[in-house]
């Protein structure tokens, strides 16, 4: 068995796909929901992260792939206290991807909600932006917020909306959920 590695990335089956995931020496630097299949998932890794090479995991992100492959198993699984390294993004990003971490399986809110939530009404556009920006999913799960009224809005993935709904049905998320429910 080969060492953990320091930094790098791993591509792990789910029952949506296969995800992937990378880290650095401060901690979670992304996340990759399934792309089309497993080359198409590793390829985007890639790029992501061109100075990363795939490599075994340390025990923490063991912890985090074993913790996704929970969740998209219609699980519990407590992905908040995965540490991630959310340096280099902007502050408004880290504070909603902070925020929408505290969101249980099942539970969704609006971009307006956590625009609200985090003292910034009139701000669902930029809460939007940071989701759509998301490097963390499903980490930190963006999946979970919707656009007013029950609208799905959008979801940046591969699948598109398509696979934030069934992210939800899994999670027994009710289809247009209202309100949050932290």
């Amino acid at each position: 068995m080969r060492a953990p590695a320091v930094a790098g990335f791993a591509c792990f089956d789910t029952a949506l796909g296969t995800c992937a995931i990378a880290w650095g020496e401060q901690g979670i630097v992304g996340s990759q929901l399934p792309e089309a299949d497993a080359a198409a998932t590793r390829a985007r890794m890639q790029r992501r992260f061109p100075a990363l090479a795939e490599g075994e995991p340390p025990p923490a992100v063991s912890l985090a792939i074993a913790g996704v492959q929970a969740l998209l198993r219609g699980e519990p699984a407590n992905l908040d206290v995965l540490t991630l390294d959310m340096s280099g993004h902007p502050e408004f990003h880290r504070r909603a991807w902070t925020l929408i971490r505290s969101l249980r399986p099942g539970q969704t809110a609006t971009y307006g909600e956590i625009a609200e939530r985090l003292g910034e009404p009139g701000a669902a556009r930029s809460v939007g932006r940071a989701m759509g920006d998301n490097p963390f999913a499903p980490i930190v799960p963006c999946h979970r917020v919707h656009a007013a009224g029950g609208a799905h809005g959008g979801f940046s993935a591969p699948g598109g909306v398509h696979t934030k709904l069934r992210m939800l049905a899994i999670e027994g998320a009710a289809p247009g959920g209202q309100g949050l429910l932290f």
